[in-house]
């Protein structure tokens, strides 16, 4: 008797079935195609790491949605539930004399437990790119002009780039001398643009009142490169000032790239605000309730592993990319078989050499097996959508059209 769950899947994984695999690992095979060529070298960490490399270090990832695990000295493991986390750890503690900057790039599965939603997988493929040694606006534009073109080079053509900085909310927010809880509930807020739950808490905190004004208004500061300007006019901070002048400077290389049409800003971006020192952004598009991408500056992470670097970079989902392009219309089928191939027992070996040929240039070949849904090469041929049936009779090869 078959088990009750032995013919399906835990929560938040999935089968990819050949269609899905096939475009899978062709957005893969380009991305890494696209990284590589770009100077980025690939890396790859283990899913098992110790809980220590993500215990006490400030980031978007609860430590409750973790995977965890005791090996048998009693030590806690966990699946990984990110891949920047790890590189920094290499980085850290094995690749300490590289030529700066480091380019490395990276395609594995990530693991976290929570809810389960459309997008918010427990298993989640990702591809991204980590730039280190460079604290620059030219390295920010670089990360951000990456996922840009990356998009493009896949066929996306709707989307666009919201970019933060979430040293403007931190220079605004340390002025007033709150508690780090109040912090953390108007950061929430912001990050959520929920007006009214802000509106009624910064009345409720000891801040002055043309700072209530800026955090409030914060959340609606979202669109073109106007904005910037608006945000350098309600500010008096240096230090907030000196956060957008840093945007400005990020965007005018982007400008400069040829990319203005695709980028956004969003000033109420704060998210991971105890993880990211600088520029933080995200990739959207029409039809996906999730980000395409998300990424930013984290130049206090590698330090965690005992080496000062400054560091950006970004990941992406596999599954949220694939739904987008799909969306899109870019997609492919799987190219059908060119050729199908039969003979006589006898002239078995000379067919397998022959079927060898035919691969070394480039054909997709199957051997004819007998089934019960198709007896015939013909008819499995016609089933399977295969062109071309060759027979192989001796030295001789007789080609036939399938109708």
């Amino acid at each position: 008797m078959i088990g009750k769950l032995k013919v399906y899947l835990p929560g938040g994984v999935q089968d990819y079935l050949p269609d899905e695999c096939y475009n899978k690992r062709k957005v893969e095979d380009k991305i890494r195609k696209f990284f590589f060529l770009s100077g980025y070298d690939e890396v790859e960490t283990p899913v098992l790491e110790y809980f220590d490399v993500f215990a006490g270090v400030k980031t978007s990832i609860d430590q409750e949605s973790m995977f965890k695990l005791v090996d048998p000295e009693g030590r806690i493991l966990v699946l990984r539930p990110d891949i920047t986390m790890p590189i920094a750890r290499m980085v850290g503690t094995k690749l300490k004399d590289c030529t700066l900057p480091l380019r490395l790039s990276y395609l594995g599965n990530v693991y976290r437990y929570g809810e389960i939603q459309i997008c918010k997988q427990r298993e989640v493929a990702q591809a991204g790119l980590e730039l280190l040694g460079v604290d620059s606006p030219e390295a920010d534009a670089e990360v951000i002009a990456m996922a840009i073109q990356m998009f493009l080079d896949l066929g996306l053509k709707e989307f666009q780039i919201d970019i933060g900085q979430v040293e403007f909310f931190r220079e605004i927010i340390n002025e007033t001398g709150i508690s780090e809880e109040s912090v953390e509930d108007i950061r929430r807020l912001i990050d959520q643009k929920d007006m009214l739950s802000l509106e009624r808490l910064l009345g409720e905190l000891p801040i002055p009142d043309d700072t209530k004004n800026l955090l409030y208004t914060l959340p609606q500061l979202y669109g073109d490169g106007s904005i910037l300007d608006e945000a350098m006019e309600i500010s008096r901070n240096a230090g907030a000032q000196a956060a957008i002048e840093n945007i400005h400077q990020v965007y005018r290389i982007l400008k400069d790239y040829g990319f203005k049409r695709y980028i956004s800003f969003d000033l109420g971006m704060v998210q991971s605000f105890d993880f990211y020192t600088g520029i933080i952004f995200r990739g959207i598009t029409r039809g996906l309730g999730y980000p395409l991408c998300g990424g930013g500056r984290y130049d206090m992470l590698v330090s965690e592993f005992g080496h000062d670097l400054p560091a950006t970079g970004f990941a992406v989902g596999i599954k949220r990319l694939l739904i987008a392009m799909e969306q899109q219309g870019c997609l492919e089928e799987i190219p059908p078989v060119d050729i199908l191939i039969t003979s006589a027992e006898t002239d078995r070996g000379e067919a397998y050499r022959y079927m060898q040929q035919l691969k070394k240039e480039g054909k997709r070949v199957e051997m004819f097996l007998p089934s019960k849904s198709a007896k015939e090469p013909v008819v499995y041929a016609r089933q399977k959508g295969i062109p071309q049936l060759v027979n192989i009779c001796g030295s001789d090869i007789v080609q036939y059209n399938v109708d």
